[in-house]
């Protein structure tokens, strides 16, 4: 009896870390050149993908911003309820082979994100190799 409570309480005790060990959830964006907190991204899974949207900008004076230097879908659209981390594949440790847009200057960038700890996410955005592009430390939001 008491091996198979052991064996309960390990199973129970792993699934929640694994749980607590997932980039989805939310997650306060911290501005790399700057440090200040920007907004609140919702990093979810969708048909085996990641995918991170903008659900709180933090800058009040930035609440209705558009994406005005975006092309194609994301042209002039609100940044509030913008798709900007599309399609990224769990690789081992790390998140990559997706994009990441930053909609400050409307640029897409290849993605790269990798859980530093249960509540802090590195997310480098990058052209063409990862050693070429700026790095955020996102914290995740309780």
């Amino acid at each position: 009896m008491k091996k198979t409570i052991t064996i309960l309480a390990l199973f129970i005790t792993s699934l929640f870390y694994s749980q607590s060990q997932s980039i989805t959830g939310k997650w306060k964006t911290i501005d790399d050149e700057t440090g200040d907190a920007k907004s609140i991204i919702e990093i979810y899974e969708k048909s085996g993908k990641i995918y991170g949207k903008v659900i709180e900008i933090l800058d009040k004076n930035h609440k209705k911003d558009l994406c005005q230097n975006c092309e194609g879908e994301d042209a002039n659209k609100p940044i509030l309820g913008l798709t900007v981390v599309k399609g990224l594949s769990k690789d081992g440790e790390e998140y990559n082979s997706g994009k990441i847009l930053d909609p400050k200057n409307g640029k897409v960038y290849k993605c790269l994100m990798v859980l530093e700890n249960t509540n802090k996410l590195k997310v480098r955005g990058y052209i063409g190799f990862s050693l070429l592009g700026r790095t955020q430390y996102w914290h995740r939001v309780k």
